[in-house]
């Protein structure tokens, strides 16, 4: 497995580097800026190899015009989305081998975020862009409840021991609310604990598991009796299947 290091970029964005140490090649994901991702292969003397997107977000894009103007790498973006400078449009079901890195990724549509989004993935981890958040998911921009809840399920569909790499340092935050919606719920409590150490001391708090995930992600929780009880109680309303309830723990979200 290539190494995989974080470049924060931007106000909370992460772009992730998977570095293959033994010849010095590495992919981008996501590069929002183009200058700390260059300055970084520079310090390290690497050469990219591709540029992978889970979305057509300026925050997770913004950085390819650069990048492209200096190196001449493929671009893989979604197959149903508008990406300046994409050279191979993917979908579910693909596959992408980085030879350089010795890794082939596989390819999940997981609307909802965007109409198009989607993650890359194999049997150790994921990228899951702005679809699935340590603690949380994205905000639904085009998509509707039911295209996201499915897409939540997509990942839950993963090992457990599936390392999740995400868009954005929202996991202290999206904990609170998770705190909000099962106060019982100990593993909330343990990881939010864990997860404020970490901020303090400058770390990020990304890659999480699918199983911690699992266990204090609301969003990933719908059919869970407290969460179910959660939202029918805050909705004012009864709430009878998994996408009521992910319908409206979203947007007691958006209201947090």
């Amino acid at each position: 497995m290539p190494h995989i290091i974080p470049i924060p970029a931007l106000k909370d964005n992460y772009i992730w580097m998977l570095i293959n140490s033994d010849n010095q090649h590495v992919a981008i994901v996501d590069p929002s800026e183009a200058q700390p991702v260059i300055d970084y292969m520079n310090q390290e003397n690497l050469t990219p190899v591709a540029i992978l997107i889970t979305h057509h977000h300026w925050d997770h894009v913004g950085g390819i015009p650069d990048l492209v103007a200096n190196y001449s790498v493929p671009v893989y973006t979604p197959a149903t989305e508008t990406v300046k400078f994409s050279t191979n449009l993917v979908t579910e079901g693909d596959k992408i081998e980085l030879t350089e890195l010795d890794i082939v990724l596989n390819v999940l549509d997981v609307p909802g975020h965007t109409a198009g989004a989607v993650a890359y993935y194999n049997e150790e981890l994921v990228f899951s862009g702005d679809t699935l958040f340590t603690a949380g998911c994205g905000r639904m921009f085009e998509g509707t409840p039911k295209q996201m809840h499915h897409s939540l399920t997509k990942f839950k569909s993963l090992p457990d021991n599936t390392l999740l790499y995400c868009g954005h340092e929202y996991t202290e935050a999206n904990l609170s609310f998770a705190g909000t919606v099962e106060p019982s719920n100990p593993d909330i409590q343990a990881r939010l604990h864990e997860v404020q150490k970490l901020r303090k001391s400058g770390k990020p708090t990304i890659p999480s598991t699918l199983a911690l995930e699992k266990k204090t992600n609301p969003f990933l929780r719908c059919e869970v009796d407290s969460v179910v009880q959660s939202a029918s109680t805050h909705s004012g309303q009864t709430l009878t299947d998994s996408t009521q309830v992910f319908a409206a723990i979203r947007q007691w979200k958006d209201d947090f």
